[in-house]
């Protein structure tokens, strides 16, 4: 099933991204019908029933004394419309999502396909087999049922279902959390970063930002120590070194924290693992690519993987904090000029050759 999901849910991305249609005779002469009429349908025949039901209220020809049955009907049927166009934006809100930059294609395709029905986004109209209804139900709740050439069987939402899961804070369609944006403001915040490297407005990194000297591995005498790097033409030059252990221990205490808050929404997490995470790709690497690397066999499934286990939080903090270093603080400890000017100087490479010649005696 994962499979299929990532492929419709690719399919109906690169669809709605391609200008492809536009160059198409064939669908550009097509007559498209995109009217559902969904809140037409729903209460076509609403005004009769209420019509009936305030004629035996008004001639004491209910079906129970008291008229329970009649007056929980009337009522319904008043604030149906009101709560029609609340699940519809409830539902929209949801499968907007499927619209993302970074939405987890290993999700349901379902609602890719109903979001595309929704929208009226090409492919997806009436004429092209797909229908989308509202049902008023006897409970008092409602739902909508979305069908077509891409669904096996009918989807379908029910408004109740949606409110409950809504308001104890939990969404139909996972979010992907923005970890490039995330990292980036976690960069300046994990105090590892000289002072002033950060725009006090913002938060964000400024051009020149450098790691703390205190983190710069220094002699007993308090002298840099260096790494000598060959840079070409028996030329080198020397960089700075870090104390790894020491960055890594300011900066886990606000991992962990970044992370124990994101646990707090485990569906978003799957999705970052899924997008981000999982697949162990860098930054640049998915910056080359039309969509994001997907975590493949490593990927976490909604509906196994949720709640997570111990042993999937561990390992999502581990490979956060591997990511966070890989990606966004290694720019900082590589390469790293001194900044004591004599030191930054490139100078000749004492090769074998040079270091035999200088020691030869001179006649």
């Amino acid at each position: 099933m994962e499979d299929k999901n990532i492929k419709i849910n690719l399919f109906i991305k690169q669809l709605n991204q391609s200008n492809a249609l536009g160059y198409n005779p064939a669908y550009i002469a097509s007559t498209a019908d995109y009217n559902f009429a969904i809140l037409d349908r729903a209460y076509e025949n609403t005004g009769k029933v209420y019509a009936e039901l305030k004629t035996a209220l008004n001639n004491n020809q209910c079906i129970e004394p008291g008229c329970k049955y009649e007056t929980d009907r009337l009522k319904f049927l008043m604030e149906a419309p009101n709560k029609s166009l609340e699940f519809l934006t409830n539902i929209g809100s949801q499968l907007i999502v499927t619209n993302d930059m970074y939405y987890d294609v290993n999700q349901n395709y379902a609602y890719a396909v109903a979001n595309a029905i929704l929208t009226g986004k090409p492919t997806f109209a009436k004429s092209d087999g797909y229908n989308v209804s509202l049902q008023l139900i006897e409970n008092g709740s409602q739902r909508i049922i979305f069908e077509g050439p891409m669904l096996d069987i009918p989807f379908v939402i029910n408004s109740d279902s949606l409110d409950a899961l809504m308001e104890s804070g939990t969404d139909i369609v996972a979010t992907t959390p923005d970890i490039n944006k995330d990292m980036l403001r976690l960069l300046g915040e994990v105090g590892v970063m000289a002072g002033g490297s950060s725009n006090p407005e913002t938060g964000e990194l400024m051009p020149g930002a450098k790691i703390a000297d205190e983190f710069v591995l220094k002699n007993p005498q308090g002298e840099y120590i260096y790494e000598v790097v060959e840079i070409g033409n028996g030329m080198a030059r020397n960089i700075l070194k870090y104390d790894l252990d020491k960055i890594e221990r300011k900066v886990s205490p606000f991992i962990n924290a970044e992370v124990a808050g994101m646990l707090s929404s485990e569906q978003s997490v799957v999705a970052a693992w899924n997008v981000f995470i999982g697949a162990g790709t860098s930054v640049s690497e998915d910056d080359q690519m039309a969509q994001n690397a997907n975590a493949g066999f490593v990927a976490w499934s909604y509906e196994e993987d949720l709640p997570l286990m111990q042993d999937k939080k561990e390992l999502f903090m581990v490979k956060y904090k591997e990511y966070f270093m890989n990606n966004y603080l290694k720019q900082f400890i590589t390469n790293q000029i001194p900044s004591v000017s004599a030191d930054a100087v490139p100078f000749e490479l004492e090769t074998k050759e040079v270091k035999e010649a200088t020691e030869q005696p001179q006649n």
